[in-house]
């Protein structure tokens, strides 16, 4: 049995040991919570025995015998709400409820329910053998009682909240560093061969090849260099500075529309003037270029591309609209997170880079605008203006 799978069942040892834990306790607080309400209801039952003969006393004109009685009473209920009634269900005496609430026929009758739904009525026995009933609710400390299972369950669930975001993160921190190293290390792998392609080019300068081609290779070493420093630059803190928006999004789209498909018809919408904003250039261009990419695969190299730059006061907003498969609502969000895609092939990290490049680096916002199925999609990307 690996490490891994050790781990794994001392995880489930540990979660079923907490959830038989905390059923032990809420199964003793309800039993805790019956034995109570039973020793109240055998209190109310000896007040209903002991009821015909203290009423002897609230009919002689002994005052210290009824104050002697009142005190018995009194001490046996003390906080437990009682209503006494006879027969035709006239209130005869109360105990622990507002005098407002008796006072008012529609009150009494929600009052009644109230009592009823917590304790079953008991048969008392009024002065003259007439038949009454007394209704009476829970003690207080009984009510506080009823609710201590439930503030249980929420302290355990905030608990399980704060462990798992706890853990979450932890994971998350572990993948990012792996990410970071893995990311790094392809950087340096693509240094030596860039390196040796450079001086090749050099070499095919001296030997009377076509100009156009070597200006084309050196097009994508450049393009080489540029990817080897955006990988090299993961994980650190990315340097900001005061860039032209325009000029950046104008060169990563037309490096893209050179190398796409002829069947792809790129547009592009963008202001004459100069939009500067604090950038990252070689980052900026790496989400630009992810997008568009995106919006490629998903109309399965063929349809309309658009992109369209436009700024509305200090905002600046770029959309980049296709004409593919579209997205369901319920994915708006889920398609940024990192993993996951709908390509047999691929890590699912382009648009999570994007949002991570676009949210975490530059402040800014990117979100599903629009999308129809089977119509097409727009992303939109909001940054703030200098």
């Amino acid at each position: 049995m690996t490490f891994s799978s050790n781990r794994n069942v001392i995880r489930w040892i540990i979660i079923l040991s907490s959830f038989i834990i905390i059923s032990l306790i809420l199964w003793n607080t309800y039993v805790f919570f019956q034995n109570f309400k039973l020793e109240e209801r055998n209190k109310m039952k000896n007040w209903t025995f002991a009821y015909p003969e203290y009423s002897k006393f609230f009919y002689q004109d002994d005052v210290e015998m009824n104050e002697v009685a009142d005190r018995v009473v009194t001490d046996t209920t003390v906080t437990i709400p009682m209503l006494l009634v006879d027969e035709n269900n006239k209130i005869i005496n109360f105990r622990n409820i507002d005098s407002n609430l008796v006072d008012s026929p529609k009150s009494i009758i929600n009052l009644l329910n109230n009592l009823i739904s917590q304790n079953d009525p008991l048969e008392v026995t009024l002065p003259d053998n007439k038949p009454g009933k007394l209704y009476y609710g829970n003690s207080p400390l009984l009510n506080k009682l009823k609710y201590y299972p439930l503030a249980l369950i929420l302290i355990i669930v905030l608990f399980a909240a704060v462990v798992y975001f706890f853990y979450r993160s932890s994971k998350n921190a572990e993948q990012n560093k792996l990410w970071t190293g893995m990311a790094k290390e392809t950087a340096h792998q693509i240094g030596t061969p860039l390196s040796s392609l450079v001086g090749w080019t050099e070499i095919l300068k001296s030997e009377n090849v076509n100009p156009q081609y070597i200006i084309e290779i050196e097009k994508d070493i450049d393009r080489l260099q540029t990817i080897t420093d955006r990988f090299s630059k993961i994980g650190s803190a990315p340097t900001l500075e005061r860039v032209d928006i325009v000029q950046i999004t104008q060169q990563s789209y037309d490096y893209l529309k050179s190398r796409s498909s002829k069947l792809i018809n790129f547009d592009i919408v963008i202001p004459e003037t100069e939009i500067f904003v604090n950038l990252n250039s070689q980052l900026f261009g790496w989400t630009i270029e992810n997008l568009v990419k995106n919006a490629i695969d998903a109309m399965k190299g063929k349809g309309d591309l658009k992109l369209e730059l436009s700024q509305i006061e200090n905002q600046v907003f770029i959309n980049i609209s296709d004409t593919g498969k579209g997205i369901s609502k319920n994915l708006y969000t889920k398609i940024f997170e990192p993993g996951y895609t709908t390509k047999k092939r691929g890590w699912g990290l382009g648009l999570s880079l994007a949002k991570r490049i676009i949210e975490d680096y530059h402040n800014g916002k990117i979100k599903v605008l629009t999308s129809e199925i089977k119509k097409g999609t727009t992303i939109q990307i909001m940054l703030k203006t200098l």
